[in-house]
């Protein structure tokens, strides 16, 4: 049975995370004592019973009969039930088991298997409603799986393989339970308006390419916004993600304004396994002048209506000429509080000790980083990203045998690795940044450069915890402003 099956492997888990007791589980969870299995999806009279028909019925029949929802409910009571199904598997496949497809975890959490978000062997919900005779009558038909849940507030951790041993253990079931993200539906972003090619940013960028130059004409900036329309196209229309979105002028005298990810970050209550203690904005030190004045008084005061508890200002290290590029240099697992840092001349080593501190993060991975060309790599973002239960690393490009040993080894221990080559860095294959599409879903975000240059055997692994893999072409933009997708996107947690 459901329960029997899930509460031993989960107590273990409960018991070190200290985050619910067996009694809690036990009031949670529900499932037939016959062939059918439920789990009730909330508290309320109203909330629905998730459940699993004996036998396939090849499609919603339009009600149940009392005695049909007892079998499945195992004698339990509910007055709405969404029973699951699988319309595209062939008519010598079964009804589904509700435990190949989902796995409760905590109150309000569970585990569904990868395969649900896949087109081929999606999960569909039929709903029905008890009407006053005590028959369930068809109320909905039809709806996706993972929709459904997000709809009902339910948080998801993404599987690979529901049935491994080691799947209650992983990073996506600890954030789940915990109800801790690590990506975001949210991100602003800055449209490349009066972009051009910044000079004072090439001076430690060695992915810039020359070309013209601010108000030197507007060819390279009409290229550049056709390419990022079809970014925020992608991003908003096909894959949900609410993007608040500036733009910037001559005026304003920031070229790479389309880069906001590197002066300020936020992050939310309960990140770092608990050690961030209030929602928290965070402003950052800036090496070049005309980055630093990304940081708008107007685009701040917007940031600052969203209820941050308190704002932590390392803009102030400029004056001592100490750097730290917000999630440029700070790739961030924020479920597990571990940050990973390349040390440049962007990312001061004090002040990455003094954020790990500050914010309640638990440990610090810092590591140098060169290039094909053999220069540093200037920021973090460039040669790895860490997503709920993948990371992408270039391992190679961190010449120092202990460093790149630590490195692996810290992601190892949360993560399914996908190491890039120095070639595949250079297509800007490392600036990638897992995000949450309209249904709550991780989604990982790059460009199409960096899409086409990873294998099809990488592309597998990253899909085993992604729903889906979103790019777009901003060829321009990368090769003139030396930055990909991830340096877009600034997180709004």
């Amino acid at each position: 049975m459901l329960v029997r099956q899930a509460l031993p492997a989960l107590s273990g888990w409960l018991k070190s995370a200290g985050a619910l007791t067996m009694m809690d589980m036990k009031n949670t969870l529900s499932t037939s004592a016959s062939t059918g299995e439920f789990i009730q999806l909330g508290s309320k009279p109203d909330d629905p019973a998730l459940v699993a028909a004996p036998q396939r019925a090849w499609g919603a029949p339009a009600q149940l009969s009392p005695e049909a929802v007892q079998a499945m409910l195992g004698g339990k009571a509910a007055r709405r039930l969404a029973v699951v199904r699988e319309p595209f598997a062939s008519y010598d496949v079964g009804a589904p088991k509700l435990s190949s497809v989902v796995r409760p975890l905590a109150p309000g959490a569970l585990a569904v298997s990868t395969s649900a978000s896949v087109p081929s062997s999606r999960v569909l919900v039929d709903e029905y409603v008890a009407d006053a005779s005590g028959k369930f009558q068809l109320s909905s038909i039809a709806n996706d799986l993972l929709t459904y849940l997000n709809k009902h507030h339910t948080r998801v951790a993404l599987l690979p393989d529901l049935a491994a041993s080691s799947a209650l253990q992983s990073t996506a079931v600890t954030g789940a339970s915990r109800g801790v993200r690590q990506s975001t539906n949210e991100v602003l972003m800055v449209a490349p308006t009066a972009f051009g090619f910044n000079e004072q940013a090439a001076q430690d960028n060695s992915f810039m390419h020359a070309a013209q130059k601010p108000g030197e004409g507007n060819s390279l900036t009409r290229q550049v916004l056709a390419e990022y329309a079809g970014l925020y196209h992608q991003l908003t229309e096909v894959q949900g993600v609410k993007v608040h979105l500036f733009e910037h002028s001559l005026s304003h005298g920031t070229p790479d304004a389309c880069f906001p990810n590197n002066w300020f970050s936020t992050h939310q209550a309960g990140e770092a396994a608990g050690g961030v203690k209030q929602n928290t904005l965070v402003l950052y030190p800036m090496k070049h002048p005309n980055r630093a004045a990304e940081r708008r008084h107007d685009i701040i005061e917007v940031l600052k209506q969203r209820g941050y508890s308190t704002t932590y200002d390392m803009a102030v290290e400029e004056k001592n000429k100490k750097y730290f590029e917000g999630t440029g240099v700070l790739v961030i697992d924020r479920i597990n509080g571990v940050v990973y840092v390349d040390i440049s001349e962007r990312a001061d080593a004090s002040l990455a000790e003094q954020w790990t501190q500050r914010m309640g993060y638990k440990d610090l991975v810092t590591f140098r980083s060169t290039d094909l060309r053999g220069k540093s790599v200037y920021h973090t973002n460039v040669m790895m990203a860490v997503g709920t239960g993948v990371a992408i690393v270039c391992a190679e490009s961190v010449a120092d045998e202990r460093e790149r040993a630590r490195l692996l080894s810290s992601l190892r221990k949360t993560h399914e690795v996908v190491e890039i080559s120095l070639k595949q860095m250079d297509h800007l294959c490392g600036n990638a940044l897992e995000l949450e599409n309209g249904k709550g879903l991780p989604v990982m975000a790059m460009s199409t450069q960096a899409y086409n240059a990873f294998t099809e055997e990488q592309r597998r692994a990253i899909r085993r915890h992604v729903a889906d893999i979103v790019h777009a072409p901003i060829d321009t933009l990368e090769r003139v402003g030396g930055g990909g997708v991830r340096c877009t996107l600034a997180e709004l947690f």
